[in-house]
């Protein structure tokens, strides 16, 4: 008896693609562009980045408090180990920190109430995330457990206009770049002055923003914030150059340098400076986030006068006599190195 055999069909063979292939084609393929109509989500979440110092604190307490003053509910949230967003909105007084506050909860078996984080004076709510002590933690770490108790305590259903978030902008872990790396805010406002280092702080922020919108994000830089601004015009040069508006332009001026560092609020209604803070609140409620051009080194650089920033000088490079004090003889590598097959 013969038996036949069935051979059977032969299966085409899936289409193979080289790891490296694959992920260059992701690379080349282009973002989808930056929302530029009206933010559509009821509550606006907005982000403030900046160089230590530059005045974000100064400039986001104003800003909260003119825009209750305008009507609207807000919350701002200090990011920052310092603590200073709200010590400049509460007269001096630097209310409990999330971090600290849950600590102290979770020793004593209880939960953490909004009663206990969140405080408010004329309206503004605030609260802070606190940071850990130098040299016992990582404040980007306590960034993220207080975003992970403001969940818990019920954040996406809090009812509020807008939610300012006070970060730094000269620090660079991930806990600090949260709110752009995870779509937690709509769009960044960066503040800066007529210096180099804020200015390539508010650059790495622009870059940043851009980072994560090749990887898929959706937010964008609604513009910037020139504090003490001495009319020499770099900080206006960058934003225009970086594609991003000016909101306003906060001038260096002896009055609003004593009033700041007496803890006094100048974004009042009737106050001498209360149009400058009416016209950012206007201009941070409507900018809608824009994708920035981050610059080069070269180009930040030439914003200002060659003897400025040492533009000018040459880089020479160290020889082995100027490190050991002897000239070394030259030895072959012995390193293999292989053609590429």
């Amino acid at each position: 008896m013969n038996s036949v055999s069935t051979l059977a069909a032969p299966r085409e063979a899936p289409l193979q693609f080289h790891p490296r292939e694959a992920l260059r084609a992701e690379a080349a393929m282009e973002p989808d562009p930056v929302a530029t109509g009206p933010v559509t989500k009821e509550t606006q979440i907005i982000a403030i980045y900046g160089k230590g110092g530059i005045g974000k604190s100064f400039t986001l307490a104003n800003l909260s408090y003119m825009m209750a003053q305008q009507g609207k509910k807000v919350l701002l949230i200090g990011c920052d180990p310092k603590s200073d967003t709200t010590s400049l909105l509460f007269g001096g007084k630097a209310c409990p920190t999330i971090i600290e506050t849950s600590s102290k909860k979770k020793l004593a078996g209880e939960a953490v109430a909004i009663g206990d984080v969140c405080f408010k004076r004329d309206g503004v709510f605030a609260m802070e995330l606190g940071g850990p002590e130098v040299g016992r933690g990582c404040g980007g770490r306590g960034i993220i457990h207080g975003f992970e108790t403001l969940e818990k305590l019920g954040f996406h259903d809090w009812g509020f206009d807008y939610v300012l978030l006070d970060f730094l902008g000269d620090v660079v872990c991930g806990g600090f770049g949260l709110p752009i790396a995870r779509d937690m805010c709509q769009k960044v406002i960066v503040v800066g002055s007529n210096d180099l280092q804020s200015l390539y702080v508010a650059n790495n922020v622009c870059s940043a923003v851009e980072y994560f919108r090749k990887l898929g994000g959706n937010v964008g830089v609604a513009g910037m914030v020139i504090n003490k601004d001495d009319g020499t015009g770099q900080a206006q040069a960058f934003a225009q150059n970086a594609g991003i508006p000016v909101l306003a332009s906060i001038p260096a001026h002896d009055d609003i340098r004593r009033k700041s560092a007496a803890y006094d609020i100048i974004g009042k209604p009737g106050g001498t400076w209360g149009p400058l803070f009416e016209e950012l609140a206007r201009n941070v409620a409507e900018a809608p986030p824009r994708r920035p051009r981050p610059q080069t080194q070269d180009e930040l650089l030439g914003l200002f006068s060659a003897d400025s920033v040492g533009r000018d000088v040459v880089l020479e490079p160290a020889t082995s006599f100027d490190m050991c004090g002897r000239q070394d003889a030259v030895r072959p590598s012995l390193e293999v190195v292989y053609d590429e097959s």
